[in-house]
């Protein structure tokens, strides 16, 4: 079964926006995991604009289940994950001013950078995985960099999905298959929701993990979150 990892971004959002701490984000991530969840996403940036760097601190010992945390590997957020020392570390190449991330990592412009960074996380335990577009050599660019795995970036999949288009998954499909002949395991994730999630995963072999966020959150909305998570669950298995 693929795991299902959420991402609560949008939890600090909507308490960020009152000032205080309701939702209280911790609870949050308490609850989503006794509701089935097998990991906690979080993506702290530089302006915190959603998750604070305290809050990094705050979820560690409440994650018994898979604790990714994402970012750019600026020094500040290198030497955060370090202290930490989450289950996972996605690293992703936004810009500071970016609403979302919106792009995979060249890596084979940045190899020297990816490979020193990567060296230093897995020296301390911690899992690494990078995000990058759905081409194939930049999968088997990510294996130079000594990455234990790729998270698919799955905007362009999930916008030609849902304009009916389903050969958007092809180039997916290939890198899973690159992927898994070079020995990197396989995460996915941005827009994914309960409209194509069966689809991408039937179609992505040894998909690992998924980490949804903005859609989850959004449809339990109407659907409530031990609804939803569940009906992320029964799509996975």
């Amino acid at each position: 079964m693929t795991k299902l990892s959420v991402n609560i971004n949008k939890i600090a959002t909507l308490r960020n926006s009152r000032g205080g701490d309701v939702p209280n984000l911790v609870q949050f991530a308490r609850d989503v995991q006794k509701f089935g969840a097998q990991g906690i996403t979080i993506h702290p940036r530089p302006d915190e604009r959603h998750i604070r760097y305290q809050d990094v601190y705050d979820l560690k010992p409440e994650v018994y289940t898979e604790y990714n945390i994402e970012g750019n590997p600026i020094r500040q957020f290198v030497d955060m994950v370090l202290k930490v020392k989450p289950t996972q570390v996605t690293l992703v190449p936004d810009a500071d001013d970016a609403i979302t991330s919106n792009a995979g990592w060249d890596t084979i412009k940045h190899k020297d950078f990816l490979v020193d960074v990567i060296k230093e996380f897995k020296q301390n335990g911690i899992r690494t995985a990078i995000f990058v577009d759905p081409i194939l050599k930049q999968v088997e660019g990510a294996k130079a960099t000594g990455t234990d795995r790729i998270e698919l970036y799955t905007e362009a999949f999930a916008h030609n999905y849902g304009l009916g288009n389903e050969m958007a998954i092809k180039p997916y499909t290939e890198c899973a298959v690159l992927a898994n002949a070079l020995g990197l395991g396989i995460n996915a994730g941005h827009d994914l929701s309960l409209d194509n999630i069966k689809f991408f995963k039937q179609n992505i072999p040894d998909l690992l993990e998924v980490s949804i966020g903005h859609a989850l959150i959004s449809e339990s909305l109407y659907l409530g979150i031990e609804n939803v998570v569940n009906m992320y669950l029964r799509q996975l298995k």
